[in-house]
């Protein structure tokens, strides 16, 4: 198994001189199996660059991909309508993501490109593409993927992924918020409670039966790819936006006995230099005593080699 990350920011696409190291796309990793099974979390702006790389007019016809979505926020999306493949023939696309009560999957992603957003249609792509719906417990298989899912803390909700092939697994877990201070459901929190005030017994309840799913999900896990977008500071100033720290990612892949962490979806505003920092503190938070988690961030181009193969 091999795991590459074409986009690893969070919010909106941040090109320029303080982002050059870790890049400035927004979410895309891309998972590919010994066997050529490829699947792709999320569609960000860095799936314009691997559209790109899977092939040009000549190659039509020759594209399979499997694109899971965390969730349908425009950060996470908003790079499908410039992914070259959507627009050969013979190409094959199917869309992966949680189920909502509101609209099904596949008017979701046609109304990004609606009149006046963007000049080509949705039912203008010439591949074939097919809208699969999930639940939040989903196990499925992708030819020789095996796929688990797992609900996330998140506004209007998210969809965590695990990726077994090759005696490997790598876990996918963004967007999320820690699982204390507030529960986000599919409907916007008017008055969300401050950081440390105390839930309804409900709400607690839930968030813990929410964290023991993430935590399974990780289980032994080779690989997480953790939402870090928030420092301690971020988090004391907005907790509210649905996004970690990365001792929450620390303490969620500790108990789950994961392999290695990779810290992803980096704020907008955060530099290279600044990353840097935050990696180097985490390495140190992690290797408290004796811990054996490896960590690293992510950046884009990213190449991960796991399992057999």
């Amino acid at each position: 198994m091999r795991v590459r990350f074409w986009g690893v920011r969070g919010s909106l696409p941040v090109p320029g001189q303080k982002t050059e190291r870790y890049g400035g796309n927004t979410s895309c990793v891309e998972v590919r199996s010994a066997a050529g099974t490829r699947v792709v979390v999320d569609a960000g702006t860095g799936i314009r660059k691997l559209g790109k790389e899977l092939g040009t007019d000549a190659d039509a016809g020759r594209t399979d991909v499997h694109l899971l979505i965390s969730h349908t926020h425009w950060d996470h999306i908003q790079g499908l309508p410039y992914f070259s493949p959507l627009y050969q023939r013979g190409n094959k696309l199917s869309v992966y993501a949680r189920k909502r009560d509101d609209l099904h999957l596949h008017a979701v992603f046609a109304s990004q490109t609606d009149d006046p957003y963007f000049p080509v249609p949705f039912a203008e792509a010439q591949a074939e593409i097919a809208f699969r719906e999930l639940t939040d417990s989903a196990k499925f298989e992708i030819a020789d993927v095996k796929v688990a899912c797992a609900r996330l803390n998140h506004p209007y909700i998210a969809t965590a992924y695990r990726l077994t092939v090759d005696g490997a697994s790598v876990v996918y877990v963004s967007d999320t918020a820690p699982f204390t201070d507030i529960l986000f459901e599919d409907e916007f929190v008017e008055r969300p409670p401050s950081p440390g005030a105390e839930l309804p017994a409900r709400d607690r309840q839930k968030l813990a039966r929410m964290r023991d799913g993430v935590v399974r999900l990780c289980a032994g896990a080779d690989l997480v790819i953790y939402d870090t977008m928030f420092t301690s500071e971020d988090y004391q100033r907005i907790p509210h936006y649905g996004h970690s720290r990365p001792s929450d990612a620390v303490d969620i892949c500790r108990e789950a006995d994961a392999r290695r962490l990779v810290l992803f979806h980096h704020a907008p505003e955060r530099t290279d230099t600044e990353i840097d920092g935050i990696l180097a503190e985490t390495r140190t938070l992690a290797a408290r005593d004796g811990g054996a988690l490896e960590v690293m961030a992510a950046y884009e181009g990213l190449d991960v080699e796991l399992g057999r193969g």
